[in-house]
């Protein structure tokens, strides 16, 4: 199967031409609005700031080479629209909701003229909702697609407990699988992988996960039906899967469901029909999802669901270090286990040499692992030794061309595609750069993507790379990023590896102290209350 809708609107295309707006805008803008994004640009030029990555100074120069001299800056349209922007800001944060004086402060950087009453316009429009925290009196406001979701899920997880029937035991899988309609497995990805295998493939089992890779890599080809994007079974029109046409199984368990963002969990458990077993299964001290919400956290936190702590032993070095990271601390290894190799450089520029040498010389000749199997993680895009600098040495030494996309390279999706969900890993089949497109193959089919829509995926940041393990796994922890390393990404960055992990270190003691010290930034969520009034009498 190969998607064609790579091709935006052709009236939208006419309308960035006019206004001399870069047309590969054009594919992310039609991802956001849709079919009718060129009507609803031109009833509201600054809906443009619903695209991630657009500035508020480029939304006023659209809007101004629209309006003319009608575009003011006090345009209730402009000021709601940059309150979504902001809340956006704050989902892409993993919040849900930002305090109301917040909001309007930051407003107030951008000259809204009366702010407030440009906010009730757009609560009373339904595009932000306002709700009141009763236990600190404070009002939050939050993006009405955000809070129908937490509310989704939290309805839904209460009727699934309300509608279970108990379910036969399986010999190693917890008795609350079986029990409770809604459970949750906490431990380290080798427990949770086991108890995963013990289900997977019986009748009436679903197992998923962030990407296909990953659902086929835990659940196996017989007990995998694909990511939570594919299982829904997108379309242009939304997920077909829902309560009309809900997912038929008994059980269905979330591999890594520390990757599920609102959204999407509130997908999953709207087509999850009555009497259908919940299982959600993860790492605790992994990070939590790239969009908002923290829906596994707010699962445990709750206190009104059944939670186990699977027992596990670390059974190898990448156990070890990932175990102690997980405590607070790290471990000293032993040179002569190749399991877990160190590898000392004093900055960054050294760090991405010594990164390229790993994964294109040292560890497919001495372990035999090529690099196809060798994923690189980094805490973050940016720098010499982030995401996008390394991708760039690794394509000129693993497949070198004119680019940006060539066939051969890897590529990681960064939006959702009906073939493939946001994080998903695949191969450029034949580029088309006259499209500013590329041809990828992905575990589901093969499709042609925007360029807007992929990264080179030879690596990633760790946040990106939750969801899937890799044979071998090359982190690296540069000075540079001191500042974004926290312990859940350094159990992140550890846990990726099966067979190996090579840890380029040149964070100095940063690294110490950050896995000692620095816990995942909060996220103002709600689901954690919501979870709490819709369990209260089931």
């Amino acid at each position: 199967m190969t998607d064609t809708s790579s091709t935006p609107p052709a009236d939208l295309v006419e309308l960035f031409a006019s206004a001399e707006v870069p047309a590969r805008l054009a594919h992310q803008v039609a991802a956001c609005l849709g079919p009718g994004a060129a009507r609803e640009l031109r009833d509201n030029p600054w809906r443009l700031l619903t695209v991630p990555g657009v500035r508020p100074e480029q939304a006023d120069f659209f809007a101004r080479r629209l309006l003319g001299g009608e575009a003011a800056p006090h345009d209730p349209r402009r000021v709601g629209a940059l309150a979504v922007h902001l809340l956006l800001r704050a989902a892409g944060d993993g919040h849900t909701v930002t305090s109301a004086k917040s909001l309007l402060s930051a407003l107030e950087a951008y000259d809204p003229g009366d702010a407030v009453e440009a906010v009730r316009a757009a609560i009373g429009a339904g595009e932000i909702v306002a709700v009141m925290d009763e236990a600190s009196e404070t009002e939050l406001l939050g993006l009405a697609s955000l809070a129908a979701a937490e509310e989704t899920v939290a309805e839904g997880l209460a009727r699934l407990t309300a509608m279970a029937d108990p379910l036969p035991p399986v010999d190693g899988v917890p008795a609350e699988v079986f029990e409770h309609g809604v459970s949750v497995l906490t431990g380290p990805p080798e427990a949770v992988e086991e108890v995963v295998r013990a289900l997977a493939g019986r009748p009436g089992v679903v197992v998923t996960a962030a990407t296909d890779r990953a659902a086929k890599d835990v659940g196996g080809a017989a007990g995998s039906r694909g990511g939570v994007h594919r299982l829904l079974e997108p379309g242009p029109d939304g997920y077909a899967r829902g309560v009309e046409h809900p997912i038929e199984a008994d059980i269905v368990v979330v591999a890594e469901a520390n990757t599920l963002d609102v959204e999407r969990a509130a997908a999953l458990v709207d087509a999850c029909m009555d009497g259908t077993h919940l299982v959600l299964t993860a790492d605790p001290a992994a990070p939590s999802s790239l969009a908002a919400g923290r829906v596994l956290g707010d699962a445990i936190a709750c206190g009104v669901l059944p939670v186990v702590a699977l027992p596990a032993e670390p059974g190898g070095a990448i156990g070890r270090v990932a175990a102690a990271a997980r405590e607070g601390g790290l471990v000293p290894v032993d040179p002569a286990d190749r399991e877990v190799v160190i590898v000392p450089a004093g900055e960054a520029r050294e760090a991405a040499h010594r990164t390229v040498q790993l994964v294109t010389d040292s560890i497919p000749r001495a372990l035999g692992i090529p690099a196809e199997d060798v994923l690189v993680v980094t805490p973050a895009r940016r720098g010499e030794a982030g995401a996008d600098a390394l991708n760039q040495a690794l394509k000129a030494r693993l497949n070198p061309g004119p680019g940006p996309y060539d066939a051969g390279d890897r590529v990681v999706a960064v939006t959702d595609l009906p073939l493939a969900a946001a994080g998903e890993f695949g191969s450029v089949v034949a580029a088309k750069p006259d499209e500013d497109a590329a041809e990828v193959a992905f575990p589901g089919g093969t499709a042609s993507v925007p360029g807007t829509s992929l990264r080179h995926g030879w690596a990633v940041t760790v946040h990106r790379a939750q969801g899937a393990r890799w044979p071998a796994v090359v982190a690296v922890l540069p000075g540079e990023a001191a500042g974004a390393l926290t312990r859940p990404v350094v159990v992140g960055a550890f846990s990726r590896a099966r067979r190996h992990l090579s840890v380029v270190h040149a964070a100095g003691p940063e690294l110490a102290r950050a896995v000692r010290e620095r816990e995942e930034p909060a996220r103002r969520t709600r689901l954690a209350d919501l979870l709490r009034e819709n369990l209260a009498d089931v």
